[in-house]
């Protein structure tokens, strides 16, 4: 456990647990509109997934899913419900300490062209852009017809892109 201060209060950082699962279910469904996540064309259940949840006051206020595989950690889904104050850049931490116990040497994502908030998150944090996908998207929604086809600031969702962090 990890607890780390904020602007009004502290939090704590533990594993999801079972009894999380509702709670994860509607957090993904607010946010990413489907527990499911597409990933390089590949379908994830994400609330089948381990994860990280910070906790303020009892109420959790950020939400990291994430799986290993042959490629590394991969970070499925990444939620700040606080807004700033170090909620994300906790989360983070503790997924980098769970990909380093595993043995992994890089933890990785995807995101979307549109969504400059993680961009920019995740390079301030030392992620490389590594990849690009170009039309990704239009292939995912195939998978997952809820992606919509404008996103943050109406940028055109079209595409994915690999950012890693080498553990």
């Amino acid at each position: 456990m990890t607890t780390a201060p904020t602007a009004s209060d502290t939090f704590e950082i533990r594993d999801l647990t079972p009894e999380d699962k509702p709670w994860v279910q509607r957090v993904l469904n607010q946010y990413w509109a489907s527990t499911v996540q597409v990933s390089k064309g590949r379908k994830i259940q994400a609330d089948e997934l381990p994860g990280i949840v910070a906790v303020r006051a009892g109420d959790p206020v950020g939400l990291l899913t994430y799986q290993i595989t042959d490629e590394g950690c991969e970070i499925v889904t990444h939620n700040s419900l606080a807004g700033h104050g170090g909620v994300g850049s906790c989360l983070l931490a503790g997924v980098r300490t769970k990909a380093r116990e595993a043995g992994c040497e890089r933890l990785w994502l995807i995101t979307t062209n549109d969504n400059t908030p993680a961009l920019r998150f995740y390079q301030r944090r030392e992620f490389h852009i590594v990849d690009f996908y170009k039309d990704a998207v239009n292939e995912a929604r195939k998978i997952k017809s809820e992606i919509p086809d404008m996103g943050i600031d109406g940028i055109k969702l079209e595409h994915e892109l690999e950012l890693e962090y080498k553990l």
